[in-house]
């Protein structure tokens, strides 16, 4: 491979990205790249050259009136959006060439004929259409198998068939249902569309054909005509930037606004994941691990998801781990750890923990049981357990759920030889070995700042053909190779994996 085709590479130990431009690729172009998120939007103002040339973000709430919802009115988004753009391109505003979009998947935003939004955007983590979703269990066998994915409450399709039921007037009034970024970029452009990789994790897409399932729409009784048309592929122009929303963000109007992708699929190509067989695991609140693929290989086990990536004829497997550092940080907190002492002194404790093993379930589990009502534990305390074999214990737990995870990923025929970390909770080195020791794979670091708003960024540039294409090579960062397998972490990996079924019955009494 030549080297003007290289798209990650690591320089003096900085993470520096190149790309194949085409000929009139200029280092004064600029490209814009939002990243609609749960809590917060980061801008990302990047040069052609690769070089982050501005960054911001601004942050938003999600309210919960009742126990389970979680919603954000999208107009908070637009506020918070503009702040951040703002912040982002400073004077730079006749460099933007272009931009993309990123943002959280699965959300609903109902809005009239004109784009304005009808109710609160009902978001991912928003579990009230739990009930609902017996209704996906009775489809025909083959129509499960066109949405290639586990089904679970707070996907779009599982909160319309909530919404149906119990906002009728807010359902028959909407004239559009959108994802989350899909409804920024209406905002921008004044034009309505969907593109694959966001699409694909609604359940109501049909992720082999590459299209909406419309049978499946049908047999639920939902409606089909709300559903925006398909954009080709992320990297489609999708419109320009109207004259309301260039004021708004003080920006060039006309400026093209390309369709951009899902975070996960847009982080993944700001990270450099393009390359089938490569296996990559972000941890922050929660944790992903996912590996791109050239065919949409579903899940036999359905215990992982199928979505599309942000580049063409590519798709992605995914084990999404519910409780990650989430789960650490209530531990640290109820224990009164900072993290200074949780490496002081939990990493002092034998491995294993001396028989004692924790559940990390605290808001149920997604990868590998799909269990809403699990729940966390700790088992086998004795007198001679101390906080630090308290805090040992569930660190080793949450590295034992993303084994799981990556056994899952394993079990769709991809393994793992090497592991790529990326996120802010894989920095810890005593935590990468532990990893490293659970998982018995190499790790290596990738971490890259803002990975989906720089991987929107990207889009940018490939949509108005500054970037033809973003290529992939290995990059070689920090190593933490595994030690040799240790009987007692052994032992406690056998416990670990015997608790959950031993519990089951026990989460779900007042099921």
């Amino acid at each position: 491979m030549q080297d003007e085709t290289q798209n990650f590479v690591w320089v003096n130990s900085k993470l520096k990205t190149l790309f194949t431009s085409s000929p009139q690729s200029k280092a004064s172009l600029m490209l814009l790249g939002i990243d609609l998120g749960t809590s917060s939007v980061k801008v990302l103002l990047l040069d052609t050259d690769g070089t982050v040339v501005g960054e911001a973000s601004s942050a938003y709430d999600v309210n919960a009136p009742y126990p389970g919802w979680a919603e954000t009115n999208p107009e908070a988004w637009w506020l918070a959006v503009a702040i951040a753009v703002q912040k982002a391109v400073k004077n730079r505003q006749v460099e933007v060439q272009a931009i993309a979009l990123s943002g959280q998947m699965h959300g609903v935003v109902l809005t009239d004929a004109e784009g304005t939004p009808l109710r609160p955007a009902i978001l991912w983590a928003d579990t009230r259409s739990s009930e609902m979703l017996p209704q996906y269990d009775v489809l025909d066998s083959s129509m499960r198998s066109q949405l290639a994915n586990p089904i679970a409450a707070g996907m779009a399709g599982a909160s319309l068939l909530w919404l149906r039921k119990y906002e009728p007037e807010v359902y028959a009034r909407a004239r559009w249902v959108v994802q989350p970024k899909d409804w920024l970029r209406l905002r921008l452009t004044g034009k309505v569309a969907a593109e694959p990789s966001d699409a694909s994790g609604t359940l109501l897409y049909d992720v082999v054909s590459d299209c909406w399932a419309l049978d499946v729409i049908a047999a639920l009784k939902l409606r089909s005509d709300w559903l925006p048309e398909l954009l080709p592929s992320s990297s489609s122009i999708a419109g320009n930037l109207i004259p309301e929303a260039a004021s708004h963000l003080e920006l060039i109007v006309n400026t093209p606004v390309i369709a951009g992708a899902a975070d996960t699929a847009a982080a993944a190509l700001g990270n450099g994941l393009i390359q089938p067989g490569t296996v990559q695991l972000t941890v922050g609140s929660a944790a992903q691990i996912i590996t791109p693929r050239s065919q949409p290989i579903v899940d036999s086990y359905g215990r992982t998801h199928l979505y599309r990536a942000a580049l063409p004829h590519q798709w992605y497997t995914l084990a999404a781990i519910q409780n990650a550092g989430l789960a650490l940080e209530w531990v640290k907190g109820v224990l009164g750890y900072t993290w200074e002492q949780v490496y002081a002194e939990a990493f002092a404790v034998p491995l294993g923990c001396e028989g004692l093993t924790f559940l990390p379930y605290l808001t149920g589990d997604r990868t590998p049981h799909l269990d809403p009502l699990a729940r966390g534990a700790w088992v086998g305390l004795g007198l001679h357990h101390t906080r630090a074999h308290l805090m040992r214990a569930a660190l080793e737990g949450v590295a034992f759920s993303l084994k799981q995870g990556l056994d899952a990923i394993a079990a769709t025929g991809v393994t793992a030889t090497q592991l790529r970390l990326a996120g802010g909770g894989t920095l810890e080195p005593m935590w990468q070995q532990l990893l490293a020791d659970v998982l018995q794979v190499s790790l290596y670091s990738t971490t890259v700042a803002a990975a989906s708003a720089r991987g929107a960024a990207i889009l940018a540039g490939m949509g108005i053909g500054v970037f033809q294409d973003a290529i992939a090579t290995q990059s070689s960062g920090q190593n933490t190779t595994p030690n040799n397998p240790d009987s007692s972490l052994e032992a406690a990996w056998q416990r670990y994996q015997s608790l959950y079924p031993s519990l089951h019955q026990w989460h779900h009494l007042g099921d």
